[in-house]
């Protein structure tokens, strides 16, 4: 039976707080909009939905510069998955679940409206506190998102969705961002196992790392300063994957189609003419269908 545990039933949400990797996430997409002219994710509502003052945000990203390799990567990961979404929703696509939702702004500002279902899973206290920012910021619900709380150490996801009206029968869209590192493997081979169970078909895109063990030793000090002030805030690296083991065992559940864009590949695609500065992160950012693309 899926149990869909780590990062959401961490310390943090545990006490009826809401998760900091979250807002942190949140505002790296914020700093994108300006300091990188949201070259890669346009998101209008990045900097309202956070309810910070603008300038002070910039101001401390200006004066850590060395985070400009996660910025980069989290604007890439929103993007990589919005498109293969538009993709999907072209070949009849009509249902987005958004799994670990904290403040992404996708479903508010949706450019398929009433045409894809979107449903935002997430821990209650997470919600509660999105919904009040929502409210603070006063960006309006839309018609076509529903929200799905779900407390993940005593249900099941397929339940959650379920009793939050998703129909398992049609094609879905699972987008999986800033959570697969938090999360135990044994939780992750069961969320990919629902999804590949799906009858008629599903995508998912999630982002993943591998081991710090195969990085530079630049890229494996910046990761380490990464895990200290995640595992700080209730939120420890968990996983890693091997990249050819991972392709395997998804090949071995039913994903025929999968496109992982790792370091070279994510500064190939958006910056063909440089060195980008996310060609030395760690992470990768994996798109897997059991639907031919």
């Amino acid at each position: 039976m899926l149990r869909f545990e780590g990062k959401k039933s961490g310390k943090l949400v545990k006490s009826g707080k809401s998760s900091r990797t979250a807002l942190a996430a949140a505002r790296y997409r914020a700093v994108h909009q300006v300091l990188d002219g949201g070259s890669l994710l346009s998101d209008p509502l990045a900097m309202k939905i956070i309810g910070e003052n603008p300038e002070d945000i910039i101001q401390e990203a200006m004066k850590l510069p060395n985070k400009q390799r996660m910025r980069i990567f989290v604007a890439a990961r929103s993007r990589l998955a919005e498109d293969a979404l538009a993709q999907a929703v072209k070949h009849g696509v009509h249902q987005l679940v958004v799994l670990g939702a904290g403040l992404d702004t996708y479903a508010y500002r949706s450019p398929f409206g009433d045409c894809l279902h979107i449903f935002e899973v997430d821990h209650p206290a997470t919600q509660a506190w999105k919904r009040q920012r929502l409210l603070e910021a006063g960006i309006s619900l839309p018609s076509w998102l529903t929200f799905a709380p779900v407390d993940f150490e005593h249900e099941t996801l397929s339940r959650c969705l379920h009793s939050a009206g998703f129909d398992a029968e049609q094609p879905a869209f699972f987008s999986w961002l800033g959570v697969v590192p938090y999360l135990t493997e044994t939780a992750i081979w069961s969320t990919l196992e629902y999804i590949a169970s799906l009858p008629n078909g599903a995508h998912v895109v999630f982002d993943y790392s591998n081991s710090p063990s195969t990085y530079s030793v630049g890229t494996r000090m910046a990761y380490n300063r990464r895990a200290r002030r995640a595992a700080m805030l209730g939120e420890a690296f968990v996983t890693h994957f091997d990249t050819e083991r991972l392709h395997e065992k998804l090949k071995d559940m039913g994903y025929v189609y999968i496109e992982d864009c790792g370091p070279q590949g994510i500064a190939k695609r958006f910056y063909p003419n440089s060195a980008s500065s996310v060609s030395q992160n760690g992470g990768h950012i994996l798109h897997a269908s059991t639907i031919e693309c």
